[in-house]
């Protein structure tokens, strides 16, 4: 292996946090403005790092690669555990992208305790990376908490007028999430004690990649029926944590409010990465895990999943803001990610985790450009705008491109991924996936009613029609944006295809770990496979 190699997840991890404390030393001596070019080059490079992983990454192989594994607490189980498989890749590069596009929409944006904001972007993306990376539970629990630390402050600091209220309700919400997890994680550091007398929280020991899982109803703790409603209940603390930061309709009720006050760039990385936090965390642990208890609960995830599609896109229809349109359309395009994930195939699957980045891309890509009006208008009232598209062709025309996407137009990558969600959900339960396509036609609704608002008609307020068009930078942003918007709609094979072995495999895990009867079949193989 190069050497680099053998360090290069650590370095893609810790390279934003290295260079936040270097430049909290030379605090004193370095002006504003180096502030922005240094941490931009910082999460600029750690990009190009993570190419190294994209292009270096084996889609043949099952399990995980890149691993790095060193010893911090041995005694209790601790490790520094890191690696990745097709799934966290994905999202790791995602990551990495979408860091220097949000700094650099911050250019303009940002004024106030400027250093403070970049400190605080740099730390954010070391806790996001380092939670995707994680294959210590305990260090994953490390890193989900750290993550919160810093968005509380970008969004209570540079935030809207009731910027406290949401950056208070988005840190309680998660914290009381975080809370049960950590209990779950006890539970099952002490169950995994039991069963092999070793004390250990990594997370392929744990989980068991290569058998049923660590929940066999061999523990001599309690025999199988008490096994069963154990798996259930450290099941339900997962999930509630993760369904929390999904956020899944009825917890959802943090995101309308953390969005619309946070400054833009916080939106961005609170819309593309945190909340694929909660999702990740579902593929990566609740099911590998917990496979019997999440194939019985299928049902009641499926139900919510549809619930959120649904009440997601009839609330995003009324809003009068364009900023909680855009927000309350999270919760219903994360609805169709967890439909696709709890229909237990490999297309359902393949198209949640595919959904994730493409809602990551289309909805980071609203909200700068729903930033980028802001900064013009001060203002996101859509009565307030109309015949925007006269004074900016340009912007109205890369804007119309990214509602497309985000309503999932043939050959932009919002398509894809709600195609093989579709698919996986109408071979596991035709009942859910049916009221779930008409969110599909929903989200056209409020999202082309929204673009037509603000882009068409007569120019009626006067202030609208001395609107500047798209800076250079501006451009630059958004048609970065675009590039792999239009690159996975045309031509997904690239990222589909490091996502077969590692989809393929937590298909497996589930499948040996479920000894639920009513689990249809279906939903444990290939869709329109029979065994």
């Amino acid at each position: 292996m190069h050497l680099l190699d053998a360090n290069l997840l650590t370095l893609v991890t810790f390279l934003p946090l290295a260079t936040a404390l270097v430049l909290l030393v030379f605090n004193r001596h370095l002006p504003s403005m180096a502030w922005r070019a240094i941490a931009l080059a910082s999460s600029s490079v750690t990009f190009l790092l993570s190419l190294r992983l994209w292009t270096r990454f084996d889609a043949t192989q099952t399990g995980f690669q890149f691993v790095e594994r060193t010893a911090w607490l041995p005694e209790y189980g601790v490790h520094y555990f890191v690696g990745i498989d097709g799934i966290s890749l994905l999202l790791v590069v995602m990551t990495t992208f979408l860091m220097p596009i949000t700094l650099l929409s911050s250019w303009n944006d940002i004024q106030k305790s400027v250093r403070s904001f970049m400190f605080h972007m740099l730390v954010l993306e070391t806790g996001m990376l380092g939670a995707f990376v994680s294959l210590n539970l305990f260090q994953f629990y490390v890193f989900w908490e750290v993550m919160l630390i810093p968005m509380y402050f970008i969004i209570g600091v540079w935030g809207g007028p009731r910027r406290i209220y949401a950056a208070m309700k988005f840190f309680l919400y998660t914290m009381f999430g975080s809370l049960l997890m950590l209990v779950a994680m006890l539970v099952v550091y002490y169950l995994h004690f039991e069963q092999y007398g070793v004390l250990n929280l990594d997370f392929v020991q744990v989980a068991g990649a290569a058998g049923p899982g660590l929940l066999d109803t061999t523990i001599p703790t309690g025999g199988e029926a008490i096994w069963w409603k154990t798996q259930t209940w450290l099941f339900a603390a997962f999930a509630l944590a993760f369904a929390i930061k999904v956020p899944m309709v009825p917890f959802h009720t943090w995101l309308p409010d953390a969005h619309v006050e946070a400054p833009t760039a916080g939106s961005v990385i609170l819309a593309g990465v945190l909340l694929k936090m909660g999702t990740y965390g579902f593929v990566r642990f609740a099911l590998p895990m917990f496979p019997d208890a999440a194939v019985a609960a299928a049902p009641v995830m499926f139900s919510l999943a549809v619930i959120g599609i649904l009440y997601g896109s009839l609330v995003a229809m009324v809003q009068s803001d364009v900023k909680k349109l855009v927000a309350y359309s999270s919760v219903a395009h994360l609805g169709f990610v967890m439909l696709g994930m709890f229909a237990f195939n490999t297309e359902g699957l393949e198209g949640s985790i595919l959904q994730m980045v493409n809602h990551g891309l289309s909805t980071g890509a609203l909200f700068l450009g729903v930033g980028m009006l802001y900064e013009r208008r001060h203002t996101r009232e859509i009565s307030e705008f109309g015949g925007v598209a006269k004074p900016m062709p340009v912007y109205a025309a890369l804007f119309g491109i990214i509602v497309m996407s985000s309503v999932g137009l043939p050959a932009l990558n919002g398509f894809v991924g709600e195609f093989l969600i579709l698919v996986g959900a109408f071979a596991a339960d035709p009942r859910f996936a049916v009221p779930a396509t008409f969110g599909v036609v929903l989200a056209a609704a409020y999202m082309l009613w929204m673009f037509r608002r603000i882009f068409f008609g007569p120019v009626e307020n006067p202030e609208n029609r001395g609107l500047i068009d798209l800076s250079l930078r501006e451009k630059a942003i958004l048609v970065a944006m675009l590039v792999p918007i239009v690159w996975i709609g045309v031509y997904p094979k690239p990222f589909l295809g490091r996502l077969h072995a590692s989809v393929a495999e937590l298909v497996q895990t589930i499948e040996r770990g479920s000894t639920t009867a009513e689990a249809p079949a279906a939903r444990l193989t290939r869709a329109g496979e029979r065994p």
